[in-house]
């Protein structure tokens, strides 16, 4: 039991509340905790929630999107990559308790959150070995660099609460799983020579060899999501996956440009007249992901990709980034893995993977919950 000086209260809040209180966060929040998420994704109901204490000061904040069942007026609540609480609160049912009602009672029959805790981490270098290593098949496999032991604590206090962990899934429609394993440099304290000396050598060489072969990296605006959609519909196809349609970007740049304008920026690598490699990054004061790549398979050897994460990179650094995260990763290090050649590019640049606590989810209905994993399953 908590005490009642510890009870504390949620209660919708506005963008503006929730702004102030994600800004004055540290480390920054996810941009898909922030208010102008919920504009990109039309499909789902968004709302902002604060939590707030005896003394009615906000200590806490999420951004909650709200999707009803096909022919049902209930709902799957999904909180990614948050709320922003304070996780490793002894008391974690003073924070988790008022979601849950407060979800219920708006028909919500499931709440899936993602809490961005950090589990483990492997430096660029055990990466490099665990994907030498035949014994090695996932990254979980290898010996981590740090552990949280914290972090491993709050996954048995969800379980008590009665939360469970979710399978990893795809990232439309109901099955809005966020990646559990991802890769980031740290920026913090470092110089941008410290930084570029943490590029393996063949990254130093690829940014070299575009700067030779004249490869010119630009910054673009709204009007250069259709050549940005081009090459990203080519990568889809050669890398075997679906595509988002091009009104999505242009949904994601509309709002979170409004938000602020460097919340998300577009950047575009040219060779002799035509555009060979592009990239949106995002900004949340000091996280900053490369969040969408493409690239022709056209003129590989002039290494446009290395050039424009190399800007990015730099242009991060400017802003005062304290990570660069190159968001998910795949965990499967087997050679057969076609992603495996995405995760040593990310490796490439030094720092290191990072796991975390991934998704979880309370079933608030369990008949409704029961028939919708049986629907998600036969899809």
């Amino acid at each position: 039991m908590t005490s009642a000086s510890a009870v504390l209260c949620l209660r919708p809040v506005s963008r503006a509340e929730h702004l102030a209180f994600a800004g004055s966060r540290r480390p920054s929040p996810s941009h898909m905790q922030l208010p102008s998420w919920g504009d990109v994704k039309p499909d789902w109901r968004a709302e902002s929630l604060g939590w707030f204490d005896s003394e009615g000061r906000m200590v806490g904040a999420g951004l909650v999107l709200l999707r009803a069942l096909p022919k049902v007026k209930r709902y799957l609540a999904y909180l990614p990559e948050g709320p922003v609480i304070d996780w490793h609160d002894p008391d974690l049912d003073r924070w988790l308790d008022p979601l849950l009602a407060y979800l219920k009672g708006l028909g919500a029959f499931a709440v899936k959150m993602g809490p961005p805790v950090v589990v483990r981490r492997w430096s660029a270098e055990a990466v490099k070995e665990a994907i030498a290593d035949p014994a090695a098949r996932r990254l979980r496999d290898a010996e981590a660099t740090s552990q949280e032991p914290r972090a491993l604590e709050l996954g048995e206090r969800l379980r008590r609460l009665g939360w469970r962990q979710a399978e990893a899934g795809g990232e439309d429609g109901f099955a809005a799983g966020q990646p559990r394993y991802v890769f980031q440099v740290p920026f913090e304290g470092r110089s941008l020579d410290d930084i570029q000396r943490g590029l393996n050598q063949q990254w130093r060489r690829n940014v070299k060899k575009a700067e030779k072969a004249g490869v010119k990296v630009v910054r673009g605006g709204y009007e250069d999501l259709p050549a940005f959609y081009t090459l990203y519909a080519e990568t889809a196809e050669r890398d075997r996956f679906i595509p988002r349609p091009l009104p999505y970007f242009q949904r994601m740049w509309t709002a979170l440009t409004a938000e602020h304008p460097d919340r998300m920026r577009l950047y575009l690598a040219h060779h002799e007249g035509e555009i060979l490699a592009a990239a949106t990054m995002l900004t949340v004061g000091g996280h900053v992901w490369y969040s969408y790549g493409a690239s022709t398979s056209r003129r590989r050897e002039v290494q446009p990709n290395n050039a424009v994460q190399w800007r990015m990179m730099c242009d991060a650094h400017e802003l005062g980034a304290a990570v660069y995260d190159f968001r998910g990763i795949t965990d499967t290090l087997e050679e057969s893995n076609h992603l495996l050649g995405l995760l040593r590019f990310k490796v490439g640049a030094g720092g290191e993977a990072v796991e975390y606590l991934g998704e979880w989810d309370f079933p608030l209905n369990k008949l409704l919950h029961k028939a919708f994993d049986v629907y998600m399953a036969r899809r």
